[in-house]
């Protein structure tokens, strides 16, 4: 019992280099970690992945369609941004997640959270303990979970905390 706390309380190394670079001359870090690696399958994958299995194959049927059968050129065009919005819901956003979270830093210190992010560029997030209104943690029987600090968006649950790329959100998110 306490080698599992002992771990679930632990600095990590790689993170705590990251984010240390990111501190005041005075500032503590408390808590330092990365969120989980890998795919990970949410809850709103329930719906997501057959929709966009069906997304994906009318696309593509449209699209071979007006491609075998002459059809006008406005046609032709007018199918590919369907088949690429297609491919990024079956594949390429589980690809995006998996690079996005390999690029991002968590850090607690005694004054602040500071995320360390992005997946074209670097961006840092900080922010102020003080000024959270809330904070809530959601923990599995694994001792995995989600800590949210901020107001929860309505329907947040629903996407399972994704988003598109480049989409802002109007709270933060710390998965362990």
């Amino acid at each position: 019992m306490k080698e599992a706390t002992e771990r679930k309380h632990m600095i990590d190394p790689a993170a705590s280099e990251v984010i240390t670079r990111e501190l005041a001359p005075r500032e503590r870090l408390l808590w330092a970690g990365r969120p989980q690696q890998g795919i990970i399958f949410r809850s709103s994958d329930v719906f997501l992945i057959p929709f966009s299995f069906l997304w994906c194959g009318f696309a593509i049927f449209w699209e071979f369609n007006v491609l075998t059968t002459g059809a006008p050129f406005f046609f032709k065009l007018w199918g590919i941004p369907f088949v690429v919005v297609g491919l990024y819901l079956v594949a390429g956003r589980f690809i995006a997640d998996v690079k996005q979270r390999e690029k991002t830093y968590y850090g607690i210190t005694d004054d602040r959270v500071v995320i360390v992010s992005g997946l074209f560029q670097r961006k840092i997030k900080t922010l102020n303990l003080q000024n959270i209104s809330d904070i809530s943690l959601t923990e599995r029987s694994n001792g995995r979970g989600t800590i949210t600090f901020g107001p929860t968006p309505p329907f947040f649950a629903w996407f399972g905390g994704s988003s598109w790329p480049g989409m802002g959100q109007q709270s933060t998110q710390v998965l362990k």
